[in-house]
């Protein structure tokens, strides 16, 4: 007898489910997505060949220009709200809800505190002509790197996992460097770190023993 064939059944399958899934997970990572935000200053800083790589979040960071203007930044927009909302009460800077908001997602802040409601008025893109950024006073009569400290670590509320961090200048004069050495030592912060470029280490040596058997 002869072999009954089977009907032969379309493979083509529905792709249009799939393609609206895929749309609306595009769409959703770039609304979501943040963008790094700008340096607010070229920092060249020096090599060394440490490994550890710089966190992205819990970071407190302290960027000197080769000028020595100091620039404060931190992570983390609820705390950082919290920080400029204690700033401007104990400060009573008159700071606008925008103003507030200016600094909340914002980058960098390199200027002193009498002069923070007029830095926050201005467009980021616009203070490095505005005559603003002069950097964070570091002198002894008015150390407000000092009070920077003191306001992000109280916003942090004892974070475990925080960080801090000194990004300098090659060319950053050195008494500036110990001025805020020395913010921190009567801070009671021991452990920093300093941002530096990766480079290899010296031949013969134990660190570049220690990369050749891995």
């Amino acid at each position: 007898m002869p072999k009954v064939k089977m009907p032969r059944k379309s493979t083509l399958v529905d792709m249009t489910a799939m393609c609206d899934v895929a749309f609306l997970l595009l769409t959703f990572f770039m609304l979501a997505t943040k963008f790094k935000p700008d340096e607010p200053v070229t920092v060249v800083t020096p090599s060394s060949i440490n490994t550890k790589l710089l966190p992205d979040s819990d970071v407190i960071m302290l960027t000197v220009d080769k000028d020595g203007r100091v620039f404060f930044s931190m992570d983390g927009q609820p705390k950082r709200q919290q920080l400029i909302e204690d700033l401007n009460t104990q400060y009573h800077l008159g700071l606008t809800p925008q103003e507030i908001n200016s600094f909340t997602i914002g980058a960098s802040v390199g200027t002193e505190i009498k002069n923070l409601k007029a830095y926050l008025a201005v467009k980021p893109a616009e203070r490095k002509k505005s005559g603003l950024e002069t950097g964070i006073p570091t002198d002894s009569t008015n150390n407000e790197v000092a009070v920077w400290i003191e306001y992000a670590r109280s916003a942090q509320g004892g974070n475990p996992r925080l960080q801090y961090c000194i990004k300098a200048d090659n060319g950053t004069p050195y008494p500036k460097i110990k001025a805020i050495l020395d913010t921190f030592k009567d801070k009671k912060i021991q452990k920093l770190n300093l941002v530096t470029n990766l480079e290899a280490a010296p031949a013969g040596t134990a660190a570049a023993l220690a990369r050749d058997q891995h």
